[in-house]
């Protein structure tokens, strides 16, 4: 009896997996289905990585026949003066997005979500900015930053006795000047993620929050922020991948100024490739590209493990 219990609670044995079972199991279908994508995804994302690993040691300029220079394109890069300034304004430029556009979306989807009437129309304004085209979208504050008494800026600000303003003619506020646009024009993606979030937030929690004597800031704290902690940590480490790539601002802008005020890292890779020389040296810009994704790459895992047991809990 006791040898009849034991062999039926022992667990059943899984059957091994040969080719034949995998064939059997439709194995072969789902592989000629896979190839395709496996074939796209090899050819347009890792052929590309690998030709620039292969061009960040060699100097090239696509014309010529490639010359081998081993590490000589990064100690290229590590002896340019410029680079150290584009790392410096990159990080400047990612801070001052950290601490005024990572909260205005939430700021502004927090509001929205309170409104009761007319709430698509605000919605719909919300991401109004991100149908603009980018480059239009620039240059139309290129035209409002206009440092003259008569720029569209300066003279909203006239109406209320402020003097004008340098904005992108001046080091000094170049930089947040690039920030308020850029912010402007990305926070309407994320302002309907965070309204999206906020409807999967039980109603039951405000309603407990109230009860118990809570305001609406309280609840903010308390209820919508611990809610909404797995999508701020995904939207924190995209902006702060997204704002160490700028490129379009300063480059359209600005052009890097006043006196390199406002080059970033992906500015400099361009002027390596297409303004340096003749045909650029596209060595000397794939070995910086190679610096900044293993950079981010890096940052990325490192922020991860850091935040999984907050995320987690």
């Amino acid at each position: 009896m006791s040898s009849t219990v034991s062999s039926a609670t022992r667990a059943p044995v899984r059957d091994r997996r040969t080719p034949l079972t995998w064939l059997k199991g439709g194995g072969l279908t789902n592989l000629l289905f896979m190839v395709p994508l496996l074939v796209i995804f090899g050819v347009f994302s890792w052929t590309p990585i690998v030709q620039a690993v292969v061009m960040s040691v060699q100097h090239t300029n696509l014309v010529t026949t490639p010359e081998f220079v081993g590490f000589a394109n990064f100690v290229h890069v590590f002896n340019d003066p410029t680079f150290y300034t584009a790392v410096q304004n990159t990080g400047y430029f990612a801070l001052l997005a950290l601490v005024f556009g990572f909260p205005a979306p939430l700021i502004a989807a927090v509001l929205m979500s309170e409104v009761r009437r007319a709430k698509g129309l605000f919605s719909a304004l919300a991401y109004l900015p991100v149908v603009v085209p980018p480059v239009v979208a620039v240059l139309l504050w290129k035209f409002f930053y206009d440092a003259s008494p008569h720029g569209v800026f300066n003279t909203i600000l006239s109406w209320v006795g402020i003097p004008p303003q340098p904005w992108i003619q001046s080091a000094t506020t170049a930089m947040p000047s690039l920030v308020l646009e850029a912010t402007w024009a990305a926070a309407g993606g994320t302002i309907i993620i965070y309204l999206a979030a906020l409807t999967s937030v039980a109603p039951e929690l405000y309603d407990a929050a109230e009860v118990d004597g809570a305001g609406i800031w309280r609840k903010i704290w308390h209820v919508t922020l611990p809610q909404l902690r797995p999508i701020l940590l995904v939207t924190l480490i995209l902006q702060i991948i997204g704002t160490s790539q700028v490129f379009l601002e300063p480059f359209l802008i600005t052009g890097g100024g006043p006196a390199n005020s406002t080059i970033t890292i992906l500015q400099l890779i361009y002027s390596y490739a297409f303004q340096n020389s003749l045909g650029g040296n596209y060595g000397e810009a794939t070995a910086l590209s190679l610096l900044l994704a293993a950079f981010l790459a890096v940052l990325s895992f490192v922020y991860f493990r850091a935040t999984k047991a907050w995320s987690d809990n």
